[in-house]
């Protein structure tokens, strides 16, 4: 375990309870959160935003060569991660689902995928974070100690997504978005670079019928388990 980076990685798909979970696991380990799927939205923001069209490898690669994206703590315990591009909050304009599928499409791009996972691994060098996406265990920080892997039911991850947005005051629509949820799926799993995939040594939890707080306990029962150093 001596070659092992002090990282929890959390992937799975959209919807299935990731971002809850990586925040409260970091609150209890003393850890920062890594939101990879942040950024992916933050640079699909900035494609749409300049007008660029997301299957030109040239133009993307020219937009995002002197883009500047900082996370920052979220301003409560529930709350998301605020992000920031070339120092513009845009935090809430990246949370959709829209930007959510065009940020999939984007992620399949090499330059973008090469430029992200950097940065990604940049603010992991001390050690210490949760990150939570689609490859931090497979690419991002395949020396993570501790890896996982969450998953749900379509129909279930359909209807939080919902409710996370009847929340927000958006009308929402379970059908459309279920059909929405297993569309990213097929393209963030066939993708050639970094397909979405359990890592071979992650613990695989299926959230459909558990809560977030019950999947952060047995997250936390096999860290302390497998632990290299005290956390």
């Amino acid at each position: 375990m001596s070659e092992k980076q002090l990282i929890v990685t959390i992937d799975g798909p959209a919807g299935v309870g990731k971002s809850t979970v990586s925040r409260e696991l970091a609150r209890r380990l003393g850890f920062t959160y890594l939101d990879t799927g942040a950024m992916y939205r933050a640079v699909a923001y900035a494609c749409q935003n300049a007008g660029v069209n997301p299957a030109d490898e040239d133009a993307v690669a020219a937009l995002i060569h002197d883009l500047i994206i900082e996370l920052q703590p979220p301003t409560s315990a529930d709350g998301d991660v605020r992000v920031f591009l070339n120092g513009k909050e845009i935090s809430n304009f990246i949370r959709t689902q829209e930007m959510g599928m065009l940020a999939s499409r984007i992620s399949g791009l090499p330059v973008v995928r090469d430029k992200l996972t950097d940065l990604q691994q940049q603010m992991g060098r001390k050690g210490k974070i949760v990150a939570e996406g689609r490859d931090t265990g497979t690419v991002v920080f395949p020396q993570a100690a501790w890896k996982f892997y969450l998953d749900a039911r379509p129909e279930e991850r359909a209807r939080r997504r919902a409710e996370q947005l009847r929340d927000r005051g958006e009308v929402a629509d379970e059908t459309e978005i279920r059909a929405q949820i297993i569309k990213r799926d097929q393209d963030d799993r066939q993708r050639t670079i970094a397909p979405l995939k359990a890592a071979a040594d992650a613990i695989i939890i299926d959230s459909t019928n558990g809560t977030a707080d019950d999947v952060t306990r047995l997250m936390i029962a096999h860290i302390k388990q497998n632990s290299f150093q005290p956390v």
